[in-house]
């Protein structure tokens, strides 16, 4: 298993939820368990859901499937509970790390306060 490799989900939300990637560090394999983040049906969706495409919420195409990076709903799954292996979405790599930077880095609160201090010193 790689970094970025797909894998079906074997879970009751599998219509809605078809695939998992895998988005842990191989130096991490040694574990029994693997951080996935679910790949939602984009039909599944909201016709107005801004998200989609978004930095965060990146589309992909597994399949023919649309289908919509969700890292707010990322988990750790036992190896067992994996599905087969799909595919990878590897040449996407730094896309889906974009997508956990934007969920894990304090990025909008620091923007927001380098900025209050730009504008500050510029009126000094």
């Amino acid at each position: 298993m790689a970094q970025f490799d797909v894998h079906r989900n074997k879970g009751a939300l599998k219509e809605s939820i078809p695939f998992v990637v895998l988005v842990q560090s191989s130096l991490f394999d040694r574990y029994r368990r693997r951080m996935v983040v679910p790949l939602v049906r984009r039909s599944e969706l909201p016709g107005n859901t801004a998200t989609a495409g978004s930095r965060m919420n990146p589309v992909f195409e597994v399949e023919g499937v649309p289908v919509v990076l969700h890292p707010l709903d990322m988990v750790s799954l036992a190896l067992d509970q994996l599905g087969g292996h799909v595919t990878s979405l590897a040449e996407h790599g730094q896309a889906i790390a974009d997508a956990l930077d934007e969920l894990l880095t304090r990025s909008w609160g620091i923007r927001s306060i380098v900025g209050k201090r730009l504008v500050a010193a510029a009126q000094n």
